[in-house]
Formats: C-alpha cells, structure tokens, sequence
C-alpha cells in the first residue's frame, strides 16, 4: 500500500494536469476589475490544487499485479444484495477515465474495498444510514485493464 501522502494517478492524467497548469500559469494576470480579479484568484487557487496535486502523485506507472485493491488499481465488485457487478478505477478525484467511473479511496466503497483481495466481502455504511455488502471480485493494475481493454476492442485476425 501506499503512504497516505501520496497518490496514483495515470499517466494521461498526470499528461492532463500539467497541461492544464502550463495554460493557467501562462494567462495574463488581472486587469482591474472585480470579475476579473475575481477570475485570477479562482486561476490562483485551482494552480495550487494542480501543482499539490502533482507534488503528491505516485511517479510509479502502475501497482503490482498482486491483486490487492489499492489506489491504481481496476476493481469489479460485485454489490451482494442485488448481485449486480461494477467495475471503477480505485484513485482520487483528479484521476479522469473516460472509460471506468473513479472513485476515491476516501470514499465509503474505496475505503472500505482498500487492501481487500479477490473474494472477500466487505461492508460500507450509505448516506441514508444503510449497509451496502460488496464482495470484491477482481483488482488489476489500471495498465494491464487498458492494455485488455484495447485486445477486447481489436478486430480479430
């Protein structure tokens, strides 16, 4: 597992986040206005959540493959009351996907899910007081996902 202090994040996000700040840092700064001052602070503020966002980010690509649910990871879970399945990039709210819903360790099911390994059950309280049981199917690293992602949708030779 990895230090609270720090966080995984894909490589296109990272490709992504600096990007983002590269063009926020190089706009002009303000020109007098309210609106305008008040736009510059807003661009002051989101180049501070960046730039601590990128101070934190793991530099390793991927986790190990050992199937431990962890940050970086591609959990499917399957929710035991319904039996219905999910499949969700464990990372942080930065971390975009536009294939796979994110969600945060910090979140009821991440943090619940963290360091679980394929077959066990784990629980989380709902915002409406409720207990969700969810058993952990599969956790892969978010690179060997995307590579069977890419062999899924590859026309067959």
């Amino acid at each position: 597992m990895q230090p609270a202090d720090t966080i995984w994040m894909s490589p296109q996000t990272r490709e992504s986040l600096e990007q983002e700040l590269a063009a926020l840092m190089a706009a002009p700064g303000p020109a007098g206005s309210d609106e305008v001052v008040d736009a510059w602070l807003a661009r002051k503020e989101r180049i501070r959540q960046i730039h601590e966002l990128l101070t934190k980010a793991e530099h390793a690509v991927d986790p190990a493959d050992d199937g431990v649910a962890e940050p970086g990871m591609v959990l499917t879970v399957r929710f035991d009351d319904a039996g219905d399945t999910e499949t969700f990039l464990l990372g942080t709210r930065a971390t975009v996907d536009s294939e796979l819903d994110v969600y945060s360790v910090n979140s009821p099911m991440g943090s619940a899910l963290l360091g679980a390994t394929p077959g066990q059950q784990r629980s989380y309280q709902l915002p409406n007081g409720g207990t969700q049981q969810v058993t952990l199917l599969s956790a892969k690293p978010f690179a060997a996902h995307a590579r069977e992602a890419v062999t899924a949708g590859s026309p067959q030779r």
